[in-house]
C-alpha cells in the first residue's frame, strides 16, 4: 500500500499525535536555549537557561542577550549584533549574574525569519578538562611503578625502626624522620595508583546528608584552626546513587580545602548547602549518555578565593597553592566524582567574596525526580 508523501517533506501518514511537539523538545533540553529576535533581545528561554543565568524566563525575556551575559570578547559580541550572524566561540567567559562561567556558545540563524536566531548555551564543567583516559594515561608510568617502588620502601622503613631501637637517644629523630618520610611516599603512591584507577566503587542509595555531617565530624575532628561550617540541608531531597565512602572522601577533601582557605580571614566561614536542581539543566556525560544529576552539595568559603591563574587548572594533578601541597586532592576528587556519575565544578562570587564548589549527584535509582 503506498503511503501519502509532501513533495518537500517527510512522510506525513505515519505522524504520531502523540509525539513530543517542538515546545517539549525545547524545554527537555539539557542545554540553556534562547531565542533572540533582529536587535538580539531575548524572545523566549527554556527552563535550563533559567537555571544556568539564574534568573525567570519573566526577567530574560525583552533584555538584550549581551546585556544578560556580558561583558564578552568584542568579537563575539559583533557577531551577537549582527542580525544574520552564525556563530560558534567554544570556552567563553559569561556572567551569570555575578558568577562567571565557562560556556560553549553557538548562534544559528533560522532559515525564514531574518533576524531571528537560537542561541545555546552549554557549560564547561570545570572536571572537563581532560578525559578519564587522559588522566589514567599521565599517572599510567608512576602507576606501574608503584609496586617496584613500595618494595625498597618498606625495607628502608623497616631499617630506620631497626635503626631506631639502636641508636642512642638523641640521634632516635633522626631514624624517626626516615620512617615518617618513607610513609609520606607511600601515602603519595597510593593516591596517585588511585587517580590512574580505570575502576570504581559500587554505588547504592545513599543519604547525603548522612555523609555530609560524617564529614564534617571528620573535620573537625582533625583539628586545625577554629572555622564555622555552617549546614543549610534542604531536608526534602530524596536518596542519590553513590558509593557512600567515595563520597564522604569528596566531601572531607573538599570541606577540609574551605576551612583551610577560610581560616585565614579574622571571621573564616564555611557553609555546606544542599539543594534539589532541575534535572534538566545539568547533565554528566558518561558513556555516551547524557546522566540527570539534579541533587547539588555546595561547599562553600569566604577566603580570597583560587588564583586567577588557576582556576582553570585545580582539578589537575600536581596542582596546588598550598606550599605543603602535593596536588591530588582535587584530582582525586574529580576522579571519584566521575566515577558515581557525577559533576564537579567551581566558581566565585565576587560580590559575597564567596568560593563555591558544586557537586551534582544523581537521585537513587528508585527515587523520583
Amino acid at each position: 500500500m503506498a503511503t501519502a508523501r509532501s513533495e518537500d517533506g517527510p512522510d506525513l501518514s505515519s505522524f504520531d499525535p502523540s509525539r513530543p511537539d517542538a515546545s517539549a523538545q525545547v524545554a527537555g533540553l539539557l542545554f540553556a536555549l534562547l531565542l533572540v529576535d533582529q536587535n538580539a533581545h531575548i524572545a523566549e528561554a527554556n527552563h535550563a537557561a533559567e537555571n544556568m543565568l539564574g534568573r525567570s524566563a519573566k526577567r530574560l525575556v525583552g533584555r538584550r542577550l549581551t546585556d544578560v551575559i556580558g561583558p564578552l570578547d568584542p568579537r563575539v559580541e559583533s557577531r551577537i549584533d549582527t542580525a544574520d550572524a552564525a556563530l560558534v566561540a567554544r570556552d567563553l567567559r559569561i556572567h551569570a549574574g555575578e558568577v562567571e562561567k565557562r560556556v560553549n556558545l553557538t548562534v544559528s540563524p533560522l532559515a525564514g525569519y531574518f533576524g531571528w536566531r537560537v542561541v545555546t548555551l552549554s557549560e564547561v564543567g570545570h572536571d572537563e578538562t581532560g578525559s578519564d583516559d587522559e588522566l589514567a594515561s599521565s599517572l599510567g608510568a608512576p602507576s606501574i611503578l608503584a609496586h617496584e617502588i613500595k618494595n625498597p620502601l618498606a625495607a628502608i622503613r623497616g631499617a630506620g625502626q631497626l635503626a631506631a631501637r639502636k641508636l642512642p637517644h638523641a640521634d632516635k629523630k633522626l631514624a624517626r624522620m626516615i620512617t615518617d618520610e618513607v610513609d609520606r611516599i607511600a601515602r603519595l603512591i597510593d593516591r596517585m595508583q588511585q587517580l590512574g584507577s580505570r575502576s570504581s566503587e559500587p554505588a547504592a542509595a545513599c543519604n547525603p546528608h548522612e555523609a555530609i555531617r560524617s564529614a564534617i565530624a571528620t573535620v573537625r575532628a582533625a583539628g586545625g584552626k577554629s572555622v564555622e561550617i555552617k549546614e543549610e540541608f534542604d531536608p526534602s531531597i530524596p536518596p542519590i546513587w553513590a558509593n557512600r565512602d567515595a563520597l564522604e572522601q569528596v566531601l572531607i577533601n573538599l570541606i577540609s580545602n574551605a576551612r583551610d582557605a577560610a581560616s585565614a580571614g579574622a571571621r573564616g566561614e564555611v557553609i555546606v548547602r544542599t539543594r534539589f536542581v532541575s534535572g534538566l539543566a545539568f547533565s554528566a556525560i558518561r558513556f555516551g549518555r547524557a546522566v540527570r544529576v539534579p541533587v547539588e552539595i555546595t561547599v562553600s568559603d569566604n577566603g580570597a578565593g583560587i588564583e586567577p591563574a588557576m582556576r582553570d587548572h585545580v582539578f589537575e594533578p600536581f596542582v596546588t597553592s598550598k606550599k605543603s601541597g602535593q596536588g591530588l586532592g582535587l584530582a582525586l576528587v574529580r576522579k571519584l566524582v566521575r566515577d558515581m556519575n557525577g559533576s564537579i565544578s567551581h566558581d566565585r562570587d565576587a560580590r559575597a567574596g564567596m568560593t563555591h564548589f558544586r557537586l551534582h549527584l544523581p537521585l537513587a535509582r528508585n527515587a523520583k525526580s
